[in-house]
């Protein structure tokens, strides 16, 4: 199966993958470099949220400084 979640501007990758990392810190779940399919679905969620989050707080405090 193809990948589907394609980084739209490729010089970003390694700062995304740092992101997750801190995400998942964050969350108390653990990643490895490369391969992490072995991760329950409820922690998967739990990343993502939690970058979902900080990405919306982010964008929240820069149209606030505006």
């Amino acid at each position: 199966m193809a990948q589907s979640n394609k980084i739209v501007v490729p010089a970003a990758k390694a700062a995304m993958e740092q992101f997750k990392m801190e995400a998942a810190n964050e969350v108390g779940v653990t990643l490895n470099k490369g391969y992490n399919g072995d991760l329950t679905s409820r922690q998967a969620g739990s990343v993502g949220g939690q970058m979902v989050k900080k990405m919306i707080e982010n964008y929240e405090n820069s149209i606030s400084a505006k």
